[in-house]
């Protein structure tokens, strides 16, 4: 079932990133670019940007999905009505210089941190989405955990040694771009995140 829903998750990618381009395609005169489309609500109540993944939430298939396509996995924990959930959607993702950074380097899965919908962890474990917010400690939305480039002894770790950071709350849009710029570029001479503010923004 995982190779299937490997390919599954993959089309489905591969889909959402032709739209990406096709909407990249229509900038104006000038390389002006259009509005950026505004985030969708679902249906139960939920932002959503174009962008961000829909798979049969097996984490081990998406990360993989998005390593292949050269791309940082990660997860965005959210709540309905939750005002800093918006908050990032309507500000920090509005901000084109963050909305293309993030597209262009990370694969996002959107989770609900009191959702019922099956997850499969990396350590093969199944969970409602609850509760595997719970196993990870998450306790606050929006909380984005960021993993590793491979999966290699992730299913191993305890749950939460198994990031290699994670935003808890909002932050803002400086800061924001500061944690995704800091997980894909891997600066040298950085251990840490302090340290990589420390060397400078770049």
């Amino acid at each position: 079932m995982a190779g299937n829903s490997l390919k599954l998750n993959a089309s489905r990618r591969d889909f959402l990133a032709g739209a990406g381009a096709a909407a990249g395609a229509l900038a104006l005169p000038g390389g002006i670019m259009p509005v950026r489309a505004a985030p969708v609500m679902t249906e139960d109540g939920y932002y959503r940007e174009s962008w961000f993944i829909e798979t049969f939430l097996e984490l081990p298939d998406d990360f993989e999905a998005a390593r292949k396509n050269g791309k940082r996995f990660a997860v965005i924990w959210e709540l309905k009505g939750c005002p800093y959930c918006k908050e990032t959607h309507f500000v920090n993702f509005a901000r084109p210089d963050i909305s293309k950074f993030v597209q262009d380097h990370f694969e996002i899965l959107p989770l609900n941190i009191i959702g019922s919908r099956k997850v499969t962890d990396f350590d093969g474990e199944e969970l409602p989405e609850k509760l595997l917010a719970a196993k990870y400690g998450v306790k606050f939305t929006p909380t984005i955990q960021f993993f590793p480039e491979t999966l290699g002894g992730l299913k191993d770790k305890k749950p939460q040694e198994r990031e290699v950071i994670r935003i808890p709350g909002y932050l803002r849009p400086d800061d924001f771009l500061d944690v995704f710029k800091f997980v894909e570029q891997k600066p040298r001479g950085a251990k840490n995140f302090r340290d990589f503010l420390a060397i400078g923004r770049s």
